[in-house]
């Protein structure tokens, strides 16, 4: 058992030390995610409450001019969708599974040749889930650009969220209460899109 989760490791420091960063914030996050692989043998687990992995979508329409987001209960703000690695090394997995099962949607298309479209690592201050207390902690966070069309019909997931929406990539900055990762994850994200 341990040799596969050494194995399942192995491949994803491989695709993060393959990545090109597209800024200092990048290059930075590679580095530190690199330094955590090497350090922890729970980093794919909750199991480590001082930082584990994660994989998130940036999700778009087939023109790309939308962004699908959901309404984060959480942290009270829209948001890309996303969520935990619970074990699986396979990134691109947790964030499509992770898509399905917060809007809804059955029909995904996996853009930018099935590689990460960005990387960040996440503060996540201490809070309540399911009536228990989660310590402050650090997302080491995948993104994967996804296609999906926007007449699929979407719903919300209540545990999780309240509200699953198509905005305007420009509205993105104006509907996300999230300060820090607007100005600094969606607006980078946005900029890439743009020199594609």
């Amino acid at each position: 058992m341990k040799e596969l989760e050494n194995e399942k490791l192995k491949k994803l420091r491989t695709q993060i030390e393959n990545y090109e960063p597209y800024n200092q914030q990048e290059e930075k996050d590679k580095q530190v995610m690199l330094a955590y692989i090497d350090t922890f043998n729970n980093i794919l687990t909750r199991e480590n409450d001082f930082a584990h992995f994660t994989a998130s979508s940036w999700v778009m329409n087939k023109e790309k001019t939308k962004v699908l987001m959901i309404y984060h209960n959480i942290y009270q703000s829209w948001s890309w969708t996303g969520g935990h690695s619970d074990g699986e090394a396979d990134m691109l997995k947790v964030a499509i599974k992770e898509l399905k099962e917060e809007t809804g949607v059955k029909e995904v298309k996996v853009l930018n040749d099935n590689n990460p479209f960005s990387i960040e690592i996440l503060t996540v201050d201490g809070h309540k889930k399911r009536g228990n207390y989660v310590p402050s902690h650090l997302h080491l966070n995948i993104t994967y650009l996804l296609e999906v069309d926007e007449k699929e019909i979407v719903r919300i997931k209540e545990d999780e969220n309240s509200g699953v929406k198509w905005f305007l990539i420009e509205e993105v900055k104006n509907v996300s209460n999230e300060t820090w990762i607007k100005e600094n994850i969606y607006q980078k994200i946005n900029q890439k899109l743009a020199c594609q």
